[in-house]
């Protein structure tokens, strides 16, 4: 496993994360305890050192499985949750969202559930339409201040929204968002037009999930597998519903074959070049190490170029030549 280092942190985490949302069955859909164990095992002994999940996944499930995987060795993992759905299906309007109330309440909850006295990365996991971005800004202050939190990120949120945060943050002296998450993968790209330029121009840690197009990538839903399709109600799930996404995966089948590995890690591996950490979420030991199989996936810039160029995205306006100014100099402005 390699590192690289996280955004303008002084963090070095390993070059993909663990996905933890399988870790429970909660949902009904997921990792049994030994299950979990194992792939937890497994990935540390392959030296990785990125773990994230979230209050949501397996309605709290998820984050106490890894509370008792962490006993021992706690200092040996970057860990990472988030909040704003809350750990429970029914759970109170008060303790969820993304008010300061619902941060404060999250957070104890989940460092119980952790058995840990701080958390590596907070996320707010995505916007709830209500709670201004300062209220959650001072909420991660406060926070950070009280030594519940190291780093404060921002999961799905707009490139807009990434950016007055970073800003406010900088502004009133608050503990910095040090990274962004979001979606990303060959059947995903619209964030390479505006989150990861933004990220990347803020210093941000960049963490994408769903590398694998919730596995439609991988190829599997053509020989009548279901995963993702409808083990998460449909959710997390890019259908391969259109020609574009057909050449796509043909493209990704035929790179598979070149090299002689499979096509899902062919996909994890073209995202991987965008300097971002990927999350790879397996349910079992074998997807588990199918997945880091992609590591040792060397795509060459041919190849890279036909993946990039079979899912290009439509451009958002027609490409202009900028004209040379012919005028004179501004004038310059003096503070």
């Amino acid at each position: 496993m390699k590192y690289t280092p996280f955004g303008t942190t002084g963090l070095r985490v390993s070059q993909v994360a663990l996905g933890t949302g399988n870790f429970g069955t909660g949902w009904g859909y997921g990792a049994d305890p030994d299950v979990s164990k194992a792939v937890f095992n497994a990935y540390a002994e392959a030296g990785g050192n990125f773990i994230d999940s979230a209050d949501v996944y397996q309605f709290g499930q998820s984050e106490e499985a890894l509370g008792g995987l962490l006993e021992g060795r706690r200092e040996d993992f970057v860990l990472a949750t988030k909040f704003t759905n809350g750990a429970a299906p029914d759970a109170n309007r008060l303790v969820t969202g993304n008010s300061r109330k619902s941060m404060v309440a999250s957070v104890e909850a989940s460092l119980k559930r952790l058995k840990t006295d701080r958390i590596d990365i907070y996320w707010a996991h995505h916007p709830d339409g209500v709670t201004p971005i300062e209220e959650i800004i001072r909420g991660f202050e406060d926070l950070a201040r009280a030594g519940k939190i190291l780093y404060a990120g921002l999961s799905n949120f707009a490139a807009w929204r990434l950016a007055r945060a970073v800003t406010l943050a900088e502004l009133t002296h608050a503990v910095p968002i040090a990274a962004a998450q979001f979606e990303h993968s060959l059947v995903h790209r619209e964030p390479e037009a505006d989150l990861f330029p933004a990220s990347h121009a803020l210093g941000l840690g960049i963490v994408t999930w769903s590398p694998l197009g919730g596995g439609m990538l991988t190829g599997k839903y053509r020989q009548g597998e279901k995963g993702r399709a409808e083990g998460f109600g449909g959710r997390v799930f890019q259908a391969e519903n259109s020609a574009q996404r057909t050449q796509v995966l043909d493209t990704v089948l035929a790179i598979a074959g070149e090299l002689g590995v499979n096509a899902g890690q062919v996909a994890i591996a073209w995202a991987g070049t965008h300097g971002a950490v990927p999350i790879i979420g397996p349910r079992s030991l074998t997807q588990l190490n199918d997945n880091l199989g992609a590591l040792a996936v060397e795509l060459s810039a041919e190849q890279i170029g036909r993946l990039d160029t079979v899912s290009s995205l439509v451009p958002l306006a027609p490409a202009r030549t900028p004209v040379p100014w012919a005028g004179p100099a501004p004038a310059r402005i003096v503070a």
